[in-house]
């Protein structure tokens, strides 16, 4: 559970440093940018894999670029589902998930490096409970 809420901030943290870079992103407060980190979320885990599933023959002959337009896709979709978040622009729905995606990559190997239990062993639970029991 602790995994998903700093997953969750992480996420959150990464969407305002994307509104601050774009300016055709907009997200109004910090409880929607939470709010649109778990649409993205879920977007990315129920309505990507079918996009990519069905996209697979133009992904293949763009030697996977196009994954990155599918990012974009979700990304826009996130802003039009949540209210106070909104994505405009060709540029900030491609580039947006870049920076999106390095953000979060950034901040999780930080939060990771300074051996925070829930993220340096999410994928090993026994570990994460022997560090926080020491």
């Amino acid at each position: 559970m602790t995994g998903f809420l700093l997953t969750t901030l992480v996420t959150a943290l990464s969407l305002l440093v994307v509104d601050t870079l774009f300016s055709s992103v907009y997200i109004s407060n910090f409880p929607t940018a939470i709010i649109a980190a778990i649409v993205l979320g879920l977007i990315n885990g129920l309505i990507r894999p079918i996009l990519s599933l069905l996209s697979l023959p133009i992904n293949i002959l763009t030697l996977g670029l196009f994954s990155v337009v599918i990012n974009g896709i979700c990304f826009w979709l996130a802003g039009a589902l949540v209210p106070g978040f909104s994505v405009n622009g060709i540029v900030a729905i491609i580039l947006g998930p870049v920076v999106l995606s390095l953000g979060t990559t950034f901040l999780n190997s930080y939060l990771a490096d300074r051996n925070f239990p829930s993220l340096a062993n999410l994928n090993n639970p026994e570990k994460s409970l022997k560090s926080s029991q020491e």
